[in-house]
């Protein structure tokens, strides 16, 4: 949580202290300040469950209160704090649908994406999570690239085509294993295709030209030995391919 946020917000108690007997007419269960003052004393003992419930209720009773919208980024953030990603991601997506133009706009897309992140699993499973948080990053580095939380969110981005590709690197090799070469090398080109500044990319155009030789067609086989020659002309993979008899070239230079 963005720790200025944080003490702007401290200071709400006090300040509906201050009017929350300004407009008599209105009959509420609890005043605004009430469940504030509740939901930041819940808040600050790290009982998170309780102080996103409280400043939900704060929002629900008070929804056109100038409050409504930081009762629902604190909620999210006592949500995600409590592990509650699923109930952090109705909260930001309410946020998003009564709040577009809001300040902390770019906040909840990070927040959104961090309850994305921060399910994603090892490279051998496939939790569903990966693209849903690239797509929140890349979103929040496109539309508010001055942001605070933009250099955060390109490092996320970083890592997350990197583990995006790593599982399709483990899935090929599966395949290739099995010689299911369609599958295989459909795998590898999403690879270079999609992620082309990977670590996985050189393994990829390797991989590939093992598996055009494998179905016989060797002018493929070639451009990808090309492509990892020109653009990784030091990395392992184009060593190990100078070093293993290029069955391939042979077939595509005679044409």
């Amino acid at each position: 949580m963005h720790t200025k946020k944080f003490f702007m917000l401290i200071g709400m108690a006090t300040a509906l202290a201050a009017c929350a007997g300004a407009d008599n007419d209105i009959i509420v269960e609890r005043p605004l300040s009430e469940i504030y003052e509740s939901a930041y004393a819940e808040f600050n003992d790290e009982e998170y469950e309780a102080a996103a419930t409280e400043f939900l209720q704060a929002e629900t009773q008070y929804p056109a209160s100038q409050w409504a919208a930081d009762a629902l980024v604190m909620a999210a953030y006592s949500q995600y704090m409590d592990d509650d990603f699923a109930g952090a991601i109705m909260t930001i997506d309410r946020f998003m649908r009564f709040h577009p133009g809001h300040r902390d706009v770019p906040y909840m897309l990070y927040l959104r994406g961090m309850c994305y992140y921060r399910q994603v699993s090892d490279v051998r499973r496939e939790p569903g999570m990966s693209a849903y948080a690239l797509q929140q990053f890349q979103q929040l580095v496109t539309r508010f690239p001055k942001s605070e939380y933009a250099k955060n969110a390109e490092n996320k981005i970083n890592i997350l085509k990197n583990y995006i590709a790593g599982k399709a690197m483990y899935s090929a090799r599966g395949d290739m294993a099995r010689k299911n070469w369609p599958s295989a090398i459909s795998r590898l080109q999403s690879v270079v295709q999609t992620a082309q500044e990977t670590v996985m990319t050189p393994e990829a155009l390797y991989r590939l030209t093992e598996c055009y030789t494998a179905i016989g067609l060797p002018e493929q086989a070639y451009g990808y030995a090309e492509m990892l020659r020109l653009n990784f002309p030091d990395n392992e993979w184009t060593k190990k391919l100078d070093k293993k008899p290029a069955d391939f070239e042979s077939g595509a230079k005679t044409n």
